[in-house]
């Protein structure tokens, strides 16, 4: 290679090391941290399907139950029949609400929502927990599985209470999701409303980096404890865009009617820029995979009832958003019908979302804590360019 070469090839070589270190150097600003890797995590994967510890979604919906995807979020492994019987037992016994929690609940003013009165009352248990909350490594696993017993019997108590009827205790003969029905309404459920609650709580119990699960890593990483963390998570959650989306959803499907009105109503709200909730996926652009579990329960549940209006409804919307948007259904959208098919109110959706997403958030708080490092991003300032100070007098 002749002098002229090398000197041309050097300069290209210093021009490739220049523009490396200038987009090395140059702050990239993501909205929303959207794209972002915040972290590195063994609990879930969103990447190809949904995976909870490297089980497909799809597999642990039809063939476990809430409480064994509870204890393999927790303790990292699926249990075995006795670890299962043991879990089931903890939780049993651990099915006592402080009497000063249920007194102060009967003083919360009835407009107060059943989630900001859950949010109180995940942190007044952290009141009365013998524990203590100064060591969130050592504890945060009982503390958790606590919390499994206890929130379940909070949502009930509180939409009881706004009711005029008094709390009925827990039935420990039943499993997680009858006896979470039966505590809010009374009745025992019949084996297919049992069976598409526990899948709808597996399906909600974890979902990697989502804002309420961020949430409570912030705070564990401060050094904080459990109950801090899922108390800022259950705050998150309770956003209209984050898990208060599946209230929404039953006001749309009201307010079409029927399968007649779909495209037009869509097609309506959409010439009006307003958004069309349960629609759409931040991660998700092909579909989200747990609509399409839940999706089949609803219409069992619709077909045992004997009415499949709702469903159709539904269907006949789906069509119309996919044809104007191209946006396919997010988990949110059959969760709001089968809730009310459950005979659920609508103001239960978003707390009965805390009963299983307290799993997750519960797994994750233990994550960050076994391999912390404090969450301190940076901003970008946009405001004022540097300028002088003037006295009072002077401006």
């Amino acid at each position: 290679m002749g002098q002229e070469s090398q000197t041309h090839q050097m300069m290209i070589d210093g021009l490739v090391k220049l523009v490396g270190h200038v987009l090395m150097s140059e702050e990239v600003y993501h909205p929303g941290l959207d794209g972002v890797v915040a972290g590195e995590t063994q609990i879930s994967s969103i990447d190809g399907g949904l995976q909870y510890r490297g089980y497909e979604i799809e597999e642990l919906a039809h063939e476990a139950t809430f409480l064994e995807v509870a204890y393999l979020l927790i303790h990292q492994e699926l249990p075995n029949l006795e670890q299962l019987a043991d879990f089931r037992s903890i939780i049993s016994d651990s099915t006592e609400l402080a009497e000063p929690i249920l007194k102060f609940f009967e003083q919360i003013p009835l407009h107060v929502s059943i989630m900001d009165v859950l949010r109180t009352g995940i942190s007044s248990v952290a009141h009365f927990d013998m524990q203590g909350v100064d060591e969130p490594n050592e504890t945060a696993l009982t503390k958790a599985t606590r919390l499994f017993a206890v929130i379940p019997m909070m949502i009930a108590a509180r939409y009881r209470l706004t009711h005029g009827l008094k709390p009925i205790r827990p039935r420990p003969d039943l499993s997680y999701a009858a006896d979470l029905l039966y505590q809010i309404t009374g009745r025992e459920p019949n084996s297919l409303e049992e069976k598409s609650l526990d899948v709808s709580l597996i399906l909600y119990a974890e979902h990697e980096y989502n804002a309420s699960t961020y949430a409570s890593r912030i705070v564990t990483s401060t050094g904080s404890d459990l109950f801090s963390a899922i108390t800022a998570a259950v705050g998150t959650i309770k956003g209209k865009l984050d898990g208060g989306a599946g209230e929404r959803v039953m006001q749309i499907l009201d307010a079409v009617g029927s399968p007649d009105n779909a495209a037009t109503w869509i097609s309506q709200r959409l010439s009006r820029k307003k958004r069309v909730m349960g629609f759409g996926h931040r991660v998700y652009k092909k579909g989200d995979p747990r609509a399409v579990i839940l999706k089949d329960f609803c219409l069992q549940l619709a077909e045992q009832q004997g009415n499949l209006t709702l469903e159709q409804t539904a269907e006949a919307v789906e069509q119309a958003v996919f044809a104007e948007t191209g946006l396919m259904p997010n988990l949110d959208w059959p969760s709001a019908r089968l809730y009310h098919y459950l005979g659920l109110d609508v103001d239960l959706y978003t707390p009965l979302f805390v009963a299983a997403r307290v799993a997750g958030w519960s797994a994750h708080v233990m994550e960050q804590s076994e391999n912390n490092r404090l969450i301190r991003p940076r901003s970008r300032y946009v405001g004022e360019p540097k300028r002088n100070f003037r006295p009072l007098d002077e401006r």
